[in-house]
């Protein structure tokens, strides 16, 4: 049976199921556009630990161990994690992994890291490998900012065109069949489409909108290409944090290429703040995405607001030595498909 359509689409023909998920954010996040809509909301960034490291490493177990819960599972039940962050050597994922004790694949798509382990777990569910599995990825605001732009302490200006790193961390389960306690039981994942690195130059960190939207463009293109659909064959088209520079940036180059998605796009880092908050651009960062799927978007589909959705998780893959080197940053965007199923 046919698995591959196209130049870079996997379709997953025994659809494999979201059987839970779990989201765990901040204060700035939980007062946000989804308040409510979050499992926990801290109030304190630390998380009660002594590092802004340690507290993004607890939420991210905490999630993990939640998602186990809602469905009804243990940790030993779980037959892989595939998770990443935005640390260097992921070292959030690689710690809480050590913790949680579950066979690990350890990633780095930058903020596209959801959409991959989503997408790589499709591979192993639907292959047959491994069920379940969890789809983990993480960010903080205080342990990103520090390592890509300035020290906390000094209180910098952040520029029109920043976007600030979401403090929070998304969990999904994945399964081939039913587990003993479903919180979703209509949420099937049906095709993914690998991402292509583009870069268009930028060079800007806090400009990462325009480092994003090309690649997310690109993905689109190449997806509804090899699928052989048109925009309007999906209820939503998701991006994971180009923020509001980079959703008009999308937006502009999809008209170029014969793309028309209003009425049908949605940006989590465009969305999950208020104007109010006063966060400039929006969010960003590999939680970003993770949280807003999680907590809203599967809600979407489950109560059938939603019946087809193509979520596209997007990855800034530069690091603080590239950028100190006048390196430009190159964009990558995964794309999934998650379709409501009765």
């Amino acid at each position: 049976m046919r698995k591959r359509i196209g130049e870079r689409t996997l379709l997953f023909r025994s659809e494999p199921r979201v059987r839970s998920a779990a989201a765990i954010v901040a204060k700035n996040e939980g007062d946000g556009a989804f308040s409510g809509m979050f499992d926990t909301v801290l109030e304190d960034d630390k998380f009660g630990e002594d590092s802004f490291e340690k507290a993004e490493c607890k939420m991210f177990q905490t999630a993990a161990r939640l998602a186990c819960e809602k469905a009804g599972l243990v940790l030993s039940d779980v037959h892989a994690m595939l998770a990443g962050d935005l640390l260097n050597q992921i070292i959030t994922a690689n710690y809480a992994a050590r913790d949680l004790g579950i066979p690990f694949l350890g990633l780095y798509s930058a903020c596209s890291t959801m959409a991959e382990s989503l997408l790589l777990g499709g591979v192993l569910t639907d292959g047959g490998y491994c069920s379940p599995v969890l789809c983990c990825a993480s960010s903080h605001f205080s342990t990103a900012e520090r390592q890509y732009r300035y020290p906390l302490e000094m209180g910098t200006t952040a520029p029109p065109t920043a976007q600030r790193t979401v403090t929070g961390a998304g969990a999904l389960l994945l399964s081939a069949q039913e587990v003993p306690l479903p919180v979703f039981s209509h949420i099937a994942l049906t095709a993914a489409t690998i991402g292509r690195v583009v870069d268009l130059g930028i060079t800007d960190m806090n400009n990462m909108g325009a480092a994003m939207a090309p690649a997310c463009c690109d993905t689109i293109l190449a997806h509804l290409n090899d699928i052989g659909n048109r925009v309007e064959d999906y209820d939503l088209i998701v991006s994971g944090d180009l923020g509001m520079f980079g959703c008009e940036m999308l937006q502009d180059l999809g008209r170029r290429n014969g793309l028309d998605l209003t009425g049908r796009y949605l940006d989590c880092g465009a969305s999950i703040y208020l104007k109010e908050q006063g966060f400039l651009c929006g969010g960003s960062g590999a939680g970003c995405s993770a949280v807003v799927l999680a907590a809203e978007l599967l809600e979407r589909i489950e109560r059938g607001d939603v019946n087809r959705m193509l979520f596209l998780a997007t990855g800034a893959l530069m690091s603080p030595t590239s950028g100190m080197q006048g390196e430009t940053i190159p964009g990558i965007a995964h794309a999934i498909v998650l379709e409501r199923r009765n």
